[in-house]
């Protein structure tokens, strides 16, 4: 089944880019935290690495889950939402920690995918409605 084929809920379509951005826009930062790691003043390189390898992981994870919900790979829709329930708590604190600029959009995008993964056509896609 390709994503853009017409059988493809809409919903499941953009759950996939979504996914697929986060792991592109994650990919970046942990671009730009390996360059900082190079090039900037040592101060914790264990800390800097634990972060920067922390980037790295999550980005091929989604990136991992993106194709996977795009194959409609059933066992991939639990962790996706997973990861992106993982958005409202970063969300809160960067928005109690005075950057509700992005706090609050964010915890926006982890309901607005979660929501698109559990639609119904989407789970119909997955072949997870038993109802019929």
């Amino acid at each position: 089944m390709t994503i853009d084929a017409p059988s493809t809920p809409a919903s499941l379509r953009w759950a996939v880019w979504v996914l697929a951005g986060e792991a592109a826009a994650l990919g970046v930062i942990a671009g730009y935290l390996a360059y900082q790691d190079l090039t900037g003043t040592v101060t914790d390189l264990t800390s800097a690495l634990i972060v920067t390898g922390f980037a790295a992981g999550a980005a091929v994870l989604l990136a991992v889950l993106a194709r996977a919900v795009h194959r409609c790979r059933a066992a991939a829709r639990a962790p996706a939402i997973v990861l992106e329930l993982m958005l409202l708590p970063i969300g809160y604190y960067m928005t109690i920690g005075g950057l509700a600029w992005f706090g609050v959009p964010l915890i926006g995008l982890g309901l607005a995918t979660v929501s698109l993964l559990v639609m119904p056509a989407s789970t119909r896609a997955f072949e997870l409605d038993r109802t019929g």
